[in-house]
This record gives C-alpha cells, structure tokens and sequence, in this order.
C-alpha cells in the first residue's frame, strides 16, 4: 500500500515528520484532493515549475529539520512573477541558511496560491486511550484565537463528520451567513472521515494536522500539511 510505504520509508530512515511532499503524497494514495505543487532543486526548475502550474505561487523550503518553516523564513507568498520568484527564491535561500545554517536543505516546494475564502482544520491524533480521534474546527489563526474545535473517536462516517461540521460555533460561515454563498461542506465531511480512515489504518501516523484548508462553493483545497509519526 503506498500510503503506507510512505510512512514506512521516514521511519526507516529515522525520521518521526514526515516532509510536506510525503504528506501530500499520503493524501493523494487516499484521493484526497491537494494542491498543486512541486518539488524542485534549482531556480530554473522552480521558474518552470511555477509556470506548468500558473502564478500566483508560493515556495517552502523542505528540510527534515526544519518543521515551522515560517519561523526562520522558509515560506514565501504570493510570488506574481518570474522576476519576483527569482527575487524570492533568492531570499528563501537565503533566510534559511541564515536562521538555520545546519539544516539540510532538499529541496523547494512550488505551491499553488490558494484563493482566500474560509479556513477549516482537519486533524487526527493518537489517544493513549481511545485511539485515533478525529478533530475539526475553524483553521488558520482561528484555532488558537477561537478553541472552535469539536472530537471524535474514529472510524467517523460522512454523516458523523456532517455532524460534526455542524457542531462548531463558526458553522454559519459554512453554511452561508449574511448573504454569502454555502460552502462546500459535504467534501469536508469526505475528508474528514478520510482522516480517521487514515488514523485506523496506518497505526504509525501518531498526529496529522492539515491547516489550513480553504473550502470554495466546489471543493476545498490543503494548503499545509504535517504528519507526526510514532517512533518505537
């Protein structure tokens, strides 16, 4: 199984986080929905890449020891152009070496510029008692600022996750509030019992935190994904 072949290869190689391209992977094996993105090595493959996948972009730094890219300035946002991506690739380079000059550097993400609309978090994570318990609520700043969450124990159907989705106090920016178009919450409630199929199925995955993930009137896309895995 490929999913689990993923997972399986970060162990091997004693790594407990997966990198962002492996967790996108993950996701697809699943038919989870990801943005389009690409791994790259050099600047020239990053222009081309940026161009096969249309501008706006975004590029992250991947490094097995880096894990909040942002904090030493491996992320760069809304990049327009090919100049301008020149300009950031520059920077990111040069940021990370900067503020983490052991890390090792494999790479670069090229990464679609999701459009703005609503953040919602989809997580999993392993209770030493129950086992892998799904969670859903507002994403971006939102899960810090509001604690919208609601939990619960997987496997979790569709109908539960509709449940669920409908439980958080920020549902009416789902659903429509004040005039604005419903969100595609049924694809949600899809992933989200995805997740928890995710969480029975591959025992090594300890947390996974897909945040954020925009949802449209069709559809949704994940813009950062982390997978935590249990190293015996």
């Amino acid at each position: 199984m490929l999913a689990k072949n993923i997972v399986l290869k970060a162990l091997s190689e004693g790594r407990n986080v997966l990198l962002e391209p492996e967790a996108y992977n993950l996701l697809s094996a699943y038919n989870i929905h990801v943005c389009k993105h690409k791994m790259v090595s050099s600047l020239e493959d990053a222009l081309k890449a940026a161009r096969e996948i249309g501008y706006p972009v975004v590029l992250k730094i991947v490094s097995p020891d880096i894990v909040h890219k942002s904090d030493v300035g491996g992320v760069k946002i809304n990049i327009l152009n090919d100049s301008h991506l020149r300009e950031s690739y520059e920077t990111l380079m040069n940021d990370v070496k900067r503020n983490a000059p052991n890390a090792r550097i494999l790479g670069v993400l090229v990464v679609e510029m999701a459009p703005k609309s609503v953040e919602v978090v989809v997580g999993m994570l392993r209770d030493p008692t129950f086992g892998p318990t799904v969670m859903f609520g507002l994403g971006g700043i939102f899960v810090e600022l509001m604690k919208d969450v609601v939990f619960r124990i997987a496997p979790v159907t569709k109908e539960e996750a509709l449940e669920m989705i409908k439980k958080i106090k920020g549902y009416p920016l789902l659903s429509g509030f004040r005039g604005s178009k419903p969100l595609d919450i049924n694809s949600i409630a899809e992933l989200i019992s995805t997740v928890s199929r995710i969480g029975v199925e591959i025992p090594e995955i300890d947390q996974m935190d897909l945040n954020p993930i925009i949802v449209y009137e069709t559809g949704f896309l994940i813009v950062d994904a982390r997978v935590i895995l249990k190293v015996h």
